[in-house]
């Protein structure tokens, strides 16, 4: 779980840090909350949010995270054509 906070946090520098700049001068938060069972698979920045892809037992799982409170605002599970 550490990992995945330590993963999230320096994917979102690296991500702010090569951009064009558009989140501007806004602070980013100290913690983002995920489910305990959440391993972080990649992190992007679109359109003004952070979209975090996990792995929550057999799902994947897209996370909309407000990147100036770190709040998820909206949730997408990716299942398989199977399940």
């Amino acid at each position: 779980m550490l990992m995945g906070f330590v993963a999230v946090f320096a994917a979102i520098f690296y991500k702010i840090n090569s951009s064009d700049g558009t989140l501007g001068e806004k602070t980013l938060p100290e913690t983002i909350v995920l489910g305990a069972d959440a391993d972080v698979l990649d992190v992007e920045l679109s359109d003004g949010r952070l979209l975090v892809l996990t792995q929550e037992k057999t799902a994947k799982v897209l996370l909309y995270i407000d990147p100036a409170t770190g709040a998820v605002i909206g949730r997408t599970r990716l299942l398989s054509g199977s399940q």
